[in-house]
């Protein structure tokens, strides 16, 4: 492997990503890490805060300088506040950031919060693209998740989306979830697919430390499928997919041509992104910062102008370089030999020379003459062998 001191910047780089970051949810899922609070009806004053953060941060050299490819708008539950409220927030944003001609503006929302009015109030303030957190189309599973949703109502959310007018629409969904088999993960893609969205991002569950579902795990009180099975689920989600035009463009993203999520691929490609809100994390030029988690606090501390931020490091150049290969193979793709050329005067095989040949030969991935991927072996195992460049 190269030495740090060897590396030397390059260029090129790709217009950012904007991320705004709503953190309350009507109640908290039991399997859910995220930075997320339940509650019955949001702080107005956070919303101001959040406005505060974005005229504060579109005044700022840095991104004066820059014109914005994306806002997506994450939680949380974004539409736990209502339409108006958050067309607002985006017309905001639009007024103050400069944005690319077609730039892709996305707003997450659980079923049971939206309606064809709430919907096209966003649509009418720009938002192109809707994220529905459907998760499953069964209500067994849903409540086994502890979703607040039923399917009556994601089949309703999904309706509402087409009539406000997105023609661009996300269903996440889950596999792997306690309980379920081999033919309920079919029934739920059969059912997503008859209302062919643009977008599927099929996610398998993990249990993650201090959530009420680990808690579970560990005492035997929830029993998941085991892990061939759950590889069977990933198989079936590929085939199926597939076959409706659906095309694998990251480990668990699938889209329709042209409809991937480039917000989300702007990360993948470890590009710059600015995150406000309460949590959220930015990564500017290689300066990496978070914003207080508590909304509470974030709210107070913005509305007095005082920046929410609890720490800040400047990446080494090396560990930006290292980012964005780990970052990059999560893409079927792969990532480029020119464009990380570009930015780090640099490619892997320079970089991280007997590991990753130890990694060709056994089959786990790829390398051309310009591009390095997992291979198709390599992609159901790709966290142990991303942990093995990062």
């Amino acid at each position: 492997m190269v030495p740090d001191s060897a590396l030397t910047p390059g260029s090129g780089e790709e217009p950012p990503g904007l991320y705004l970051h709503i953190p309350f949810c009507k109640s908290r899922c039991a399997y859910c890490s995220f930075n997320s609070y339940a509650c019955q009806t949001p702080p107005i004053a956070y919303l101001a805060a959040l406005s505060s953060q974005i005229r504060h941060w579109a005044g700022q050299q840095w991104c004066r300088e820059r014109t914005f490819a994306t806002l997506f708008i994450g939680g949380g539950t974004p539409t736990i506040y209502g339409g108006s409220e958050l067309a607002a927030l985006v017309r905001l944003c639009l007024e103050s950031f400069a944005f690319t001609s077609e730039a892709e503006i996305t707003v997450e929302a659980n079923p049971n919060t939206v309606t064809v009015q709430t919907l096209a109030n966003l649509r009418q303030a720009g938002v192109n693209r809707l994220s529905l957190g459907v998760q499953a189309f069964s209500d067994r599973l849903l409540a086994g998740l502890g979703r607040s949703h039923t399917l009556a109502e994601a089949a309703a959310a999904i309706k509402a989306a087409r009539q406000a007018g997105f023609a661009n629409l996300n269903l996440d969904l889950m596999y792997g979830l306690p309980g379920q088999r081999l033919a309920d993960w079919q029934e739920s893609l059969a059912t997503a697919l008859e209302y062919e969205p643009e977008h599927l991002a099929c996610y398998e569950l993990t249990i993650e430390e201090a959530t009420p579902f680990a808690r579970l795990v560990e005492k035997g009180e929830i029993i998941l499928p085991d892990e061939e099975e759950a590889l069977a689920m990933a198989e079936l989600s590929h085939a199926l997919l597939a076959q409706a035009g659906l095309q694998r463009y990251e480990i668990s993203n699938y889209a329709v041509s042209g409809q991937q999520c480039r917000h989300n691929l702007n990360y993948w490609r470890n590009g710059a992104y600015l995150g406000l809100g309460a949590g959220a994390v930015s990564c500017l030029s290689g300066l990496r910062f978070s914003q207080v988690a508590k909304p509470e606090i974030f709210a107070d501390l913005a509305q007095k102008g005082e920046l929410p931020l609890i720490e800040a490091e400047c990446l080494p150049l090396a560990a930006r370089f290292r980012e964005s290969v780990v970052m990059g193979l999560r893409m079927i793709e792969g990532v480029s030999f020119a464009r990380l050329h570009r930015q780090f005067a640099l490619t892997p095989p320079d970089y991280y020379g007997k590991i990753l040949e130890d990694l060709r030969q056994q089959g786990l991935v790829e390398i051309s003459k310009d591009r390095l991927r997992l291979s198709k072996a390599g992609l159901p195992v790709a966290n142990q062998v991303l942990a093995r460049l990062v």
